[in-house]
């Protein structure tokens, strides 16, 4: 009875310990190895950075777990697993190293970086500074041309005064020497040319040729002055009705206006006006008087054709 129970856990102690010595030897050099090795593996960078290592670190590693497998002696196992132990942490160093170095390149690469943007930000604000140098300088002269044109546009105007001050003195001048010949009085109203009695035919309006020479005189003047006017106001004396005077100092007035008319000066420049025994010069007390009462006076205006009221 007893045998048959023993036997059967005899039979199961041989297989088990069957089963152990085929199992792979492992050793804790090996183990380290292994756990190393993982680690590389579970790093990308090892992968990339440094894959011929690696690939000798997993020929090393194979050859170590081969060994581990068919049970070789420990000595041998520890010594292909520290092998294998170096080439795992050569190619660990070596990624370190390389990702050092591109740590460092990349430094030198921003720092080439900064520098050519600083450089670029120098060379900006250099060019910003000679663009708003530029634009001042542009301004500054934009304004002295200004200023230039300014100056030359004064200049002109009061050369353009003094020669329209000389041509004034020189109108003038010449309008003084033509009025000499006539029989003129300046007033408040303005120059005042008087045409006396003894130019007109006795009661008549007809001018004598006398009177015709000193019209042309007047003619030739406002020829010469187109900027002036003249307006002729006729008088008489008092002798006769008030209406036969009225009518006389109108058609004499008249008269000289046809002749100069005739002469060539404009129609628009003259004007007529009658006023009979009004505004006697003197009294008309004696002959002689009188005589000086029936006239015709031409008042010539004023450089701009303004002619004062009476």
């Amino acid at each position: 009875m007893n045998k048959k129970i023993f036997a059967p856990i005899i039979l199961m102690t041989a297989m088990l310990l069957s089963a152990c010595s085929t199992a792979p030897k492992t050793t804790s050099m090996l183990d380290q190895a292994r756990m190393d090795y993982q680690a590389a593996q579970n790093n990308p960078n090892v992968l990339t950075l440094a894959p011929l290592e690696m690939r000798q670190a997993d020929i090393a590693m194979n050859e170590a777990n081969k060994a581990a497998k068919e049970n070789e002696s420990t000595d041998k196992i520890d010594r292909l697993a520290y092998i294998a132990k170096q080439k795992i942490g050569v190619a660990q160093e070596l990624t370190k190293q390389k990702q050092a170095e591109a740590a460092v390149a990349d430094a030198a690469k921003a720092r080439d970086q900064i520098r050519l943007e600083q450089r670029t930000n120098e060379a900006d604000r250099a060019k910003m500074q000679a663009d708003q140098a530029k634009a001042q300088a542009d301004q500054a002269r934009l304004a002295a041309q200004i200023a230039q044109g300014e100056a030359s546009e004064a200049q002109r105007k009061a050369q353009e005064e003094q020669a329209k001050a000389l041509e004034m003195q020189n109108r003038n001048a010449a309008l003084e020497s033509q009025l000499a010949e006539l029989q003129t009085k300046v007033t408040v109203r303005g120059i005042i040319i008087t045409l006396g009695d003894v130019l007109f035919g006795v009661d008549q309006a007809k001018l004598t040729p006398d009177g015709m020479r000193t019209v042309q005189k007047l003619a030739t003047v406002l020829q010469n002055n187109p900027q002036r006017t003249v307006l002729i106001e006729g008088f008489t004396d008092n002798t006769g009705s008030q209406a036969h005077n009225q009518d006389l100092s109108e058609r004499r007035a008249a008269a000289v206006r046809s002749a100069l008319v005739l002469m060539g000066v404009s129609r628009d420049r003259v004007l007529t006006k009658g006023y009979g025994e009004s505004y006697p010069a003197v009294e008309n007390d004696t002959a002689q008087n009188r005589q000086l009462n029936r006239r015709v006076e031409i008042v010539l205006s004023d450089a701009n054709g303004n002619i004062g009221q009476r």
